[in-house]
């Protein structure tokens, strides 16, 4: 871990454990929740979840998350963000951002019973539209590893078509589950290890009908998936997570925006190797609509 976090400060970016600070406005920053949805009444747990998922083919367990998740169906804990620091130095002056992101990935239930649910990049985006929210890029996901109070093991399951099923989804999230119960890792802390993440980066405008994932650390902090975006558009497996990370953002101490962060030479370095990432919006957009319904705009 210290030879990760070191090979990214010859990089001029500088990782520091925002859960260890002494910084009371960063923490406050972080516990607004932005534009989630209030919690339905009667939320269902995740046990019950698994059950309504496993009775649906592929497109109706996707349209359940989907509905599920954009009405705010989620558990408590995911709505307590954590802080996450990066800073950098150019020309003798230093630039510091803070994120606040969410502990986990994105899940179904209860804080003593949740499901984590893989998606499709449409409904990612969806729901990350909705709460006010963005995919991070590699460089962030790195920054959450390296600061996570909680790592856990990758657990690969065997590759075939079943993938994509809900047993897949079911079964993985088993083994996460017991890991976790082995640690004594608590709901709300801050962990990393358990997924690859959908990522936002450069290379999508090339590949409009792809997705971009990243990550799933092993624990000596290196990624498993380097950044790829050789899976479909529509494609989604066990193995994928959504860690939402929250627009609003702090830049030298002053509230900023994440996106237009990424667009800012003064700060994008420090958030995408990239060097930012250009129109990002109107990235997002286009990847926010079906490949067809987007050629045939095209076309007229």
């Amino acid at each position: 871990m210290k030879v990760f976090v070191r090979a990214l400060a010859l990089t001029g970016i500088f990782l520091s454990p925002c859960m260890a600070s002494n910084e009371p406005p960063a923490e406050g920053f972080c516990a607004q929740e932005g534009d989630i949805p209030v919690r339905p009444a009667g939320d269902l747990s995740g046990s019950v979840w698994a059950m309504r998922l496993g009775k649906v083919d592929d497109d109706g367990r996707e349209a359940l998350i989907r509905d599920a998740l954009l009405a705010g169906e989620i558990p408590p804990f995911l709505r307590r963000l954590h802080p996450v620091e990066l800073q950098g130095e150019r020309d003798g002056k230093t630039t510091r951002i803070v994120l606040c992101v969410m502990p986990d990935y994105l899940s179904l239930g209860s804080d003593l019973d949740y499901l984590l649910v893989p998606m499709r990049l449409q409904t990612a985006l969806d729901v990350a539209d909705r709460y006010g929210f963005a995919l991070p890029t590699p460089t962030v996901v790195d920054a959450i590893y390296a600061q996570s109070t909680v790592h856990l093991a990758p657990q690969p399951l065997p590759a075939s078509p079943a993938m994509r099923s809900t047993r897949y989804y079911l079964g993985h999230d088993a083994l996460i589950r017991a890991q976790r119960a082995e640690l004594g890792a608590k709901a709300g802390m801050l962990v990393s290890g358990d997924k690859k993440d959908l990522v936002l980066t450069n290379r999508l405008w090339t590949n409009l009908e792809r997705v971009a994932i990243y990550g799933w650390h092993r624990l000596d902090g290196h990624p498993i998936q380097p950044l790829s975006t050789v899976h479909g558009w529509h494609y989604v497996d066990y193995s994928h997570g959504v860690r939402l990370v929250s627009r609003r953002i702090l830049v030298n101490g002053k509230p900023g925006d994440f996106l237009s962060a990424l667009q800012d030479p003064s700060t994008a370095r420090l958030l995408s190797s990239e060097g930012g990432i250009s129109r990002i919006r109107s990235l997002i957009a286009q990847l926010a609509e079906p490949p067809l319904e987007r050629l045939s705009a095209m076309a007229r």
